[in-house]
């Protein structure tokens, strides 16, 4: 009789710290998904701001150009043709459009995955390698300090979304 006894009171308390572990597991998992959505915000906030530092960087250098040039030439004739030319070839060797359009292809399929409700770990671990992959590349393009900073905020931020979900499934 008392073994009964003993077997119904150890299933029930292990029931009920099955029940409180998996309401923990939950609550866990919504603060985890509020702090990545936070932390999505920023990075497209630094992804915004490499768009913009990109797209003044050409005028700027065709601009420094052209000042170095009249020095050079003291005013004699520049080739405008040559002067677009060069400017040309430094946007194409700095241009970042490609990899920010697929960063924020990589944001849009995270906030998906983040809203979909599913398991999202090995998938979540794949996209923080791609993140990744591009920020890198964004930071070999770049030549100025601003856009550095920034691909470093970025990365960052992404060590900080894997060391704080890399333990979900």
């Amino acid at each position: 009789g008392s073994e009964m006894c003993i077997r119904d009171s150890v299933s029930a308390v292990t029931a009920q710290a099955l029940d409180r572990f998996v309401e923990m597991r939950a609550a866990e998992g919504a603060k985890m998904k509020a702090d990545v959505e936070n932390r999505l915000n920023f990075l497209e906030e630094c992804v915004g701001k490499v768009e913009t530092l990109s797209a003044g960087r050409v005028e700027a250098y065709t601009n420094r150009l052209y000042e170095k040039l009249k020095v050079i030439l003291e005013d004699r004739d520049i080739d405008d043709a040559r002067v677009l030319t060069e400017a040309a070839i430094f946007g194409d060797k700095t241009a970042v459009d490609e990899e920010t359009v697929r960063l924020r292809s990589h944001l849009d399929q995270l906030e998906q995955m983040l809203t979909s409700g599913g398991p999202i770990g090995r998938k979540l671990d794949f996209l923080l390698q791609e993140f990744n992959r591009e920020s890198n590349t964004i930071g070999s393009k770049g030549n100025d300090l601003e856009q550095a900073r920034t691909v470093v905020e970025l990365k960052a931020e992404l060590e900080k979304i894997r060391e704080q979900t890399q333990n979900i499934e």
